[in-house]
């Protein structure tokens, strides 16, 4: 019987000693999820409006500009944005001392802002549709140019003159909505640009334009 049971256990031995040295296998590591938002770069084309008020009656000056963000997360983003305004036509009217008159003068606003601003988007929302808030940092350079038609060296004049005499430090809070059908956007925005200039000066902004997201 002895002998027996000598010999089987010499048979199982190998398999036995087999089986302590095959380790389970190490659990795969989990595939990190995928995350567009994080690589989205996102390009926009925009016109504006500028309600200007340097002194009395405000101004509504019209431009156009530009903006590059690129998602840092989910829902933050970081932003570069240029927008030039043109002249402005605008009429005054007056009346003599007796009333008895009333003459109209059109007055041509020469001065062009050109704003370059720097600064983060908190997007609230989905990757589809969402609210967002933006605060700003740069600058605005005043020009002023005749004749009164915009061309490729009035802009060129006003982008070299930046940190001269006439410019000035910039702020921007804002915020707006913006809604994507894949890679194609649309963004309304609305904020204060604010200019500093011996004090704090307020000017309602507003732009409106498509987006690219890729």
């Amino acid at each position: 019987m002895a002998s027996i049971l000598g010999l089987g256990l010499m048979l199982t031995a190998p398999s036995w000693l087999t089986a302590q040295d095959n380790y389970p296998p190490p659990a795969p590591n989990p595939t990190p999820a995928a995350s567009s938002d994080a690589t989205h770069v996102s390009v926009g084309l925009f016109g504006d409006y500028l309600r200007y008020q340097p002194k009395g009656s405000a101004i509504g000056l019209l431009g156009v500009g530009g903006r590059l963000g690129i998602n840092m997360s989910h829902n933050t983003a970081i932003e570069g944005e240029m927008d030039y305004d043109f002249a402005k036509n605008y009429t005054t009217s007056s009346t003599t001392s007796n009333g008895g008159s009333v003459s109209t003068t059109f007055t041509t606003v020469g001065i062009r802002p050109l704003w370059a601003l720097f600064g983060p988007r908190f997007d609230l929302g989905t990757e589809h549709a969402n609210f967002f808030l933006t605060g700003k940092v740069g600058v605005v350079n005043w020009s002023v140019s005749n004749p009164n038609r915009v061309s490729s060296t009035t802009f060129s004049n006003a982008v070299t003159s930046i940190g001269g005499s006439g410019t000035e430090l910039a702020l921007y809070p804002g915020g707006g909505f913006q809604g994507y059908w894949g890679p194609f956007g649309l963004r309304l925005e609305v904020g204060d640009a604010i200019y500093v200039a011996n004090g704090a000066h307020s000017n309602l902004r507003a732009t409106f334009g498509p987006q690219l997201r890729f």
